[in-house]
């Protein structure tokens, strides 16, 4: 038995016996064979080096530093090898033991190894924040492999306030590992990390994203197209990715981006390379997760337009009404001062339907915050299945075929797109073909992958000027046809 299998066994044995629920105190989740092999073919390993030291935080039962380690022993160069694991669940702490006792016994290189039971991210708070005498300069490793725990703090835990430069709001720990990780690493050295693709877009990891792709260059992503096949014996349904970083100010022309179905195919894997500042743009620095020539062109062939909804005085927000939360003030019919309350249901094939029979369609209330102008907006569901054909589904509403509301009310499940003016209804339409279109569509996958729509990646999102909005909104009210294919028609005469 190789010495991964053999990890591997001890490591199926302790899950089989500790409960998930206990597992999930730590958010542990465990690497698979292949990717644990996949993930330690990424390094580039130095051939010079008779001496590596290695840094697995968050190590588990040592899953990832075998697979590292087996790759190393094929490196005669190699000498010896100093590893780190990080790891503070009480309950894996002597099976790391006795399998990091087992590769040291079974390895052809020398190895020395460090199991640290300390809090990964706040033991390190004062070198990481510059808070000591450089005199006493933190340790720094050639190689950091990881698997970090996937577990929301709130914004007060220690780990949190350690790293206030990419804290925002609630964070969640993955991320704070791999910027510790980024920390750690010697200069012009490689780290490879599975983590889950949430961090790609969005503001809520914008000031890591600024941070951490500064300070590093990616050079290969690697996607996983099934979202519940990435970690062996686990049920975990996350938009996962593998990132191989290096720890460089300097930025590669192309970066490479690799998909399989699963964790197990390996073999068969898709390989594309794209322009780095395709994958990696904006001052935001979201990561554009492009796996061929065609989305890489719908990328280009929208960038060219500079304006987005807010510097047109456009916005799309989250619809106001959390239903659950108002149950007193829910109606299932019209009555005196009851208004209208939108939800997903309404929207059907590009328009908005009102009423149709749903209970608590109508709400009763004096609360502003729950109320809006009956304008004319474009109505976006906020949620759809992984397997929709679109991701953007929307429906324009006309203010004038509920015009004996001055307010109306949205479900939280819907966003909405309206404007600091009332929008006109040819702006509105203009705005049904450009979220309407395949386009459109194909450039919000590629941004973010959860089938959530998210106001914030909307905002982002580059839009014509107002003027070709409004022709294309004429155009379409005089076609009279919503569908995808119109829109994809009207939209392909403008870019």
């Amino acid at each position: 038995m190789n010495l991964l299998d053999r990890i591997l066994e001890t490591t199926y044995a302790y899950i089989d016996e500790m409960p998930k629920t206990q597992r999930k105190q730590y958010g542990q989740f465990f690497t698979s064979r292949e990717t644990a092999r996949f993930m330690a073919s990424l390094f580039t390993i130095p051939d010079n080096k008779p001496e590596l030291t290695i840094l697995d935080a968050g190590a588990g039962s040592g899953v990832l530093s075998a697979a590292l380690l087996e790759r190393i022993e094929s490196f005669p160069s190699v000498k010896e090898v100093h590893l780190v694991c990080y790891e503070n669940d009480p309950n894996v702490i002597e099976l790391l033991k006795k399998n990091l006792e087992y590769m040291k016994d079974n390895l052809s290189v020398s190895l020395s190894f460090c199991i640290s039971q300390e809090n990964y991210i706040v033991s390190q708070e004062s070198d990481y924040n510059n808070m000591i005498d450089a005199s006493s300069a933190p340790v720094k490793y050639d190689l950091i492999i990881g698997n970090p725990p996937y577990k929301k703090i709130p914004k007060d835990a220690a780990e949190a306030l350690a790293m206030p430069d990419v804290c925002y709001g609630a964070p969640n720990l993955y991320f704070l590992f791999a910027q510790m990780a980024l920390f750690n690493l010697k200069n012009e050295s490689e780290m490879v990390y599975i983590i889950p693709r949430s961090w790609t877009s969005g503001a809520y990891f914008k000031a890591f994203r600024q941070k951490f792709l500064h300070e590093g260059a990616l050079e290969h992503i690697h996607l996983f197209v099934s979202r519940d096949k990435v970690f062996e014996k686990e049920s975990v349904l996350q938009e996962t990715l593998i990132i191989k970083v290096k720890k460089t100010l300097a930025k590669p022309e192309r970066i490479t981006i690799t998909t399989t179905q699963s964790n197990r195919d390996f073999s068969e894997i898709t390989t594309f390379t794209a322009p780095y500042s395709t994958v990696v743009s904006g001052d935001d620095c979201y990561v554009y997760l492009v796996t061929n020539e065609d989305e890489v062109e719908i990328l280009n062939r929208l960038n060219q337009w500079n304006d987005t909804l807010p510097s047109l005085g456009l916005k799309m927000k989250t619809g106001l009404t959390v239903d659950f939360r108002n149950r007193e003030a829910l109606r299932d019919t019209a009555e005196e001062q009851a208004v209208p309350l939108f939800y997903a249901q309404h929207i059907q094939d590009g328009r908005v339907v009102f009423p149709i029979g749903k209970e608590h369609e109508y709400i009763v209330t004096t609360q502003p915050g729950l109320l809006q102008a009956n304008a004319n907006y474009l109505f976006v569901k906020r949620f759809t299945a992984k397997e929709e054909h679109r991701r953007l589904q929307c429906g324009v509403y006309l203010a004038r075929k509920h015009s004996g509301y001055t307010t109306i009310s949205t479900q939280n499940k819907i966003n909405f797109i309206g404007g600091l003016k009332a929008l006109s209804e040819c702006v509105v339409y203009g705005l049904y073909v450009l979220f309407n279109s395949t386009l459109y569509d194909c450039y919000y996958r590629i941004l973010n992958g959860s089938t959530q729509v998210n106001s914030t990646e909307i905002n982002s999102m580059p839009m014509p000027p107002m003027s070709v909005i409004e022709a294309m909104g004429k155009e379409l009210i005089r076609t009279r046809d919503m569908s995808e294919t119109s829109c994809d028609r009207i939209l392909r005469s403008y870019v």
